[in-house]
């Protein structure tokens, strides 16, 4: 069992003000909305605090495991790292997590941090999650339509079946009043600010240069003003290849530990960016730095002001990456990366004039992602009436007729809207409907193997993008077959291809 009295005991962080607060609520099943920015400390020490409390019985006969959910793979990783060092147990036994391709959990896990796409499908196997006691939904003003869904099958679940289930919402950004609104009986919460202040530092003017340039003639200012790692956010992985090679090509790059830092790297690699270090560190990253993610030491942050934002392709009916500017709230979320640990500053590669025209926050995902991938999921759950489920932002009702027009083209749901039995396939796999009808198909032609790697380089990172070479899809799996030794050939032809893409 878990001791609960390790380091985090002497830990004191801005919310630790308003733990008694969120426990006298929580012990009552009142739903919490906590509003805390980035160094207050809710993600260390709310979970603990929970868990100590729990032990103790001290929560009104709380009982069942603690779930502690995270946007991403790598903060929901870091996240657990971090409780099991202040609780001073080791990881994967009384706390653990567990994200798309890794576990670290056993019998004795009470507290686990977990992934928003891994706790929906654990509605699959838990449709009441009868196992579980309390529930944290961190980082909700990102908005997902992962994390809507499981805000909203919460709130059904809470109120049809299991009024004593335990809720906590948690935000850096967000206003709290609308999530207090659709909850209805919840308790605001709103802790100080970050533990150190932040001063940022904007730009005179918007050059019409690249970003490695800009980023460059900043960067010798950020390493003098702290003496700190630096942190830079850029939009991408080809942004982050060309600054490493700029910055190992200049005159100060000898002194330092260049690191890049993005969620296709293994977890391995990953914990090596994040470890504490005697070298000082310039780390290129994407915006999987931006929350929940502690990098011990970062006291410089150098922001782009861009990302990639999920949306829908017309052309291919998918998911793609787009570069936009990102919300001030983006910004104030990347600013307090440099003042985790002492005071810091913040380089913004925009003027102050132009912040104030930003949007003031990031749309909610569900107003422009593919609807599709979120219909068929809770189709899976027995939900035909998509818009009588409980959202705190519905989808359009045009979104909702164009995914069960998909959905029904491609055999995965009737006219009334129940699940078929290929819709059940389907559903079991964690892509896009129309790649996971995709692969069925082509396990009934009997060459799955080529076609999930098709559905690797049509869903992921493209390892063959170049501004040079333009290479059809038939190359690239040819080329990322024979990169596989072993593997084998299932002798999938360009006719096969096309007609399966065609699905």
């Amino acid at each position: 069992m878990a001791s609960c009295n390790g380091a985090w005991a002497c830990v004191s962080l801005p919310v630790s003000k308003c733990l008694d607060e969120i426990m006298e609520a929580v012990g009552r099943s009142t739903p919490v909305v906590l509003k805390a920015p980035p160094g207050a400390g809710k993600t260390t020490l709310v979970p603990l605090e929970i868990l100590k409390r729990q032990l103790a019985g001290q929560l009104n006969d709380a009982s069942g495991e603690i779930l502690l959910i995270q946007p991403r793979r790598l903060a929901a990783r870091s996240a657990a790292s971090r409780l099991s060092q202040l609780n001073s147990t080791r990881l994967g036994c009384e706390i653990g997590y567990h994200v798309r391709f890794d576990r670290r959990t056993s019998a004795q896990t009470m507290l686990t941090v977990m992934t928003t796409g891994m706790f929906l499908r654990q509605f699959s196997a838990d449709p009441l999650l009868e196992q579980v006691g309390v529930i944290i939904l961190d980082e909700f003003h990102e908005r997902s339509l992962e994390m809507d869904l499981a805000l909203g099958m919460l709130q059904r679940i809470r109120c049809e079946l299991r009024p004593e289930l335990r809720i906590v919402v948690m935000s850096a950004t967000i206003a709290p009043e609308p999530i207090l609104r659709f909850l209805g009986d919840a308790v605001g919460i709103e802790s100080e600010g970050r533990e150190y202040p932040v001063d940022v530092v904007y730009s005179a003017a918007i050059e019409a240069v690249p970003i490695d340039v800009r980023v460059l003639r900043v960067l010798p200012e950020a390493l003098k003003s702290t003496e700190g790692h630096v942190l830079v956010f850029l939009p991408g992985v080809g942004e982050i290849k060309r600054l490493h090679r700029a910055i190992s090509s200049g005159d100060f790059s000898s002194q330092l530990e260049i690191c890049e830092l993005y969620g296709d790297l293994s977890p391995d690699q990953q914990d090596s960016v994040i470890a504490e270090s005697a070298h000082r560190k310039v780390i290129l990253a994407t915006n999987v730095a931006e929350t929940s993610v502690t990098i011990p030491g970062v006291t410089s942050v150098i922001d782009s002001g861009i990302a990639r934002v999920m949306r829908t392709s017309p052309s291919a009916g998918l998911p793609v990456l787009r570069i936009e500017p990102i919300s001030q709230a983006s910004a104030d979320q990347r600013a307090g990366r440099a003042g985790r640990s002492s005071p810091g500053v913040c380089y913004r590669l925009w003027p102050a004039a132009a912040h104030r025209s930003r949007r003031v926050a990031d749309s909610p995902e569900i107003e422009r992602a593919d609807f599709a991938g979120a219909a068929l999921m809770l189709a899976s759950w027995g939900e035909t009436d998509v818009l009588s489920f409980p959202w705190m932002t519905p989808p359009t009702s045009e979104a909702v007729e164009r995914a069960n027009r998909l959905l029904i083209l491609l055999g995965a749901i009737n006219s009334s809207g129940k699940l078929t039995a290929m819709g059940n396939r389907m559903a079991a796999l964690p892509v896009h409907p129309r790649i996971s009808r995709f692969l069925a198909k082509a396990k009934e032609c009997g060459c799955l193997a080529d076609a999930s790697m098709l559905a690797a380089l049509l869903t992921e990172r493209d390892p063959f993008a170049s501004n040079v070479e333009q290479v059809d899809l038939f190359e690239k799996l040819r080329r990322l077959r024979n990169s596989f030794s072993g593997l084998g050939s299932s002798n999938l032809s360009r006719h096969t291809v096309e007609s399966i893409k065609r699905v």
